[in-house]
């Protein structure tokens, strides 16, 4: 058995159609060292499962971004004193705590009430899109709704959405390995811009009244009660819009793509409407908006058989495990019947489960239903095939026309 090339991680034919690479992986080597790094790849579902429950051995505080080298492979760019513990990239107790704060709001409370605006968008988006029998869906519904509803959830004020929207898009393109060193550091800097205009925000928020219907009044009672710092609470904000932002609208491009491409799925649905859901959970396991997750490693451990040095940076491919055949039958075919259909990991497990997996299924399911129902066929133009986004996390559309 050949050595399996670290070039091919980020190969730009890989990055397009990954899923023979995920099979290799899982076959030959499910925790696989990057040949020359002190990057490791989990593959298979029991591996990610079991590093999803080890966090003393697997931190979720990343330390670490990755770029690409002049030879094509991932190297590790220090944070150096620059790293927070915050929600997602935080480990217990600050992650219990900081979940705790923010969870009950976005999900218990809020949710329900949510679903007449996502209909209200997603509804005037797609008859425009109607209207004229044709368009690029990314442009004219997946890249609107998402971050539409987002930043409302969030509550900020005088908000420009194409600048958020790109601000979404640039932090998951800092973990999207493809960027030279350069690249890299000048985005970081970048970033810092929209850092800046999230803090001034969250501190009006505090030194007002607090809204108690969004979730940037949340965060403020939260630092004013001590539960988080300023800074912690900016790095929330910023995380949930990038991901409320950037995940719903990869999986709403995946999802009609998918429905492009198998006339008879779209008859299945249009005819029952309530498979819509099980539909949800099919595209979002074959097509995993963020295909990795980063875990630093804070001491020498094993994995699977394999001795993983400190200081390494772990990336879990939810996008392998979700087709490992060991976990899942017919792995590549949308199965609407599944007995479990919520059993993949497209949004994370354990106790880092994504909190926003429910504001992303509700908007998947009110706008992939109104599609359908307003459509008698949806297809692919032939003469401008659908284009990527050319990174090794994210799984989505820069166009679908």
């Amino acid at each position: 058995m050949s050595e399996i090339p670290g070039t091919l991680l980020l190969d730009p034919a890989v990055l397009e159609d990954p899923y023979p690479f995920y099979d290799r992986l899982r076959r030959e080597a499910p925790v696989w060292r990057v040949p020359g790094t002190d990057v490791f790849v989990v593959s298979s579902f029991a591996a990610v499962s079991e590093v999803v429950g080890r966090v003393e051995d697997f931190s979720n505080n990343v330390l670490r971004l990755l770029y690409q080298d002049e030879h094509g492979l991932p190297q590790q760019l220090s944070f150096g004193d620059a790293s927070f513990q915050a929600l997602a990239s935080a480990d217990p107790p600050r992650h219990t705590v900081h979940r705790r704060t923010v969870f009950p709001d976005l999900v218990a409370r809020r949710m329900l009430d949510l679903e007449p605006d996502v209909d209200q968008i997603a509804t005037r988006c797609i008859q425009q899109l109607v209207a004229r029998g044709h368009g690029d869906f990314m442009a004219d519904v997946a890249n609107v709704v998402p971050i539409t509803m987002i930043s409302q959830l969030i509550g900020f004020h005088d908000s420009d959405p194409q600048r958020l929207l790109q601000a979404a898009f640039d932090s998951t393109l800092m973990i999207g390995v493809t960027m030279t060193l350069d690249e890299l550091q000048d985005l970081v800097a970048k970033s810092d811009d929209i850092g800046s205009w999230i803090g001034e925000q969250l501190t009006a928020a505090e030194t007002g009244e607090a809204d108690d219907d969004v979730l940037l009044g949340t965060i403020a009672r939260g630092v004013a009660d001590g539960a988080m710092t300023h800074q912690e609470g900016v790095i929330i904000l910023h995380t949930l819009l990038s991901t409320g932002g950037e995940s719903t609208t990869s999986l709403l491009g995946n999802a009609v793509r998918i429905l492009a491409e198998h006339p008879d799925l779209q008859r299945q649905l249009r005819d029952d409407p309530t498979l819509v859901s099980a539909f949800v959970e099919e595209a979002v396991r074959l097509e995993s908006p963020f295909r990795y997750l980063l875990r630093s490693v804070p001491a020498d451990t094993t994995l699977g058989g394999v001795d993983i040095p400190a200081d390494a940076t772990l990336l879990l491919f939810w996008g392998a495990a979700n087709r490992d055949p060991d976990e899942f039958d017919r792995p590549d075919d949308v199965i609407l019947d599944r007995e479990v259909p919520r059993h993949h990991v497209a949004f994370g497990r354990g106790i880092h489960h994504c909190v926003g997996a429910p504001l992303a299924r509700l908007e998947a399911r009110v706008v992939l239903t109104r599609l359908l129902a307003g459509t008698s066929s949806i297809t692919l133009d032939p003469g401008q095939p659908p284009r990527r986004v050319e990174s090794l996390l994210v799984r989505r559309h820069e166009t679908s026309p």
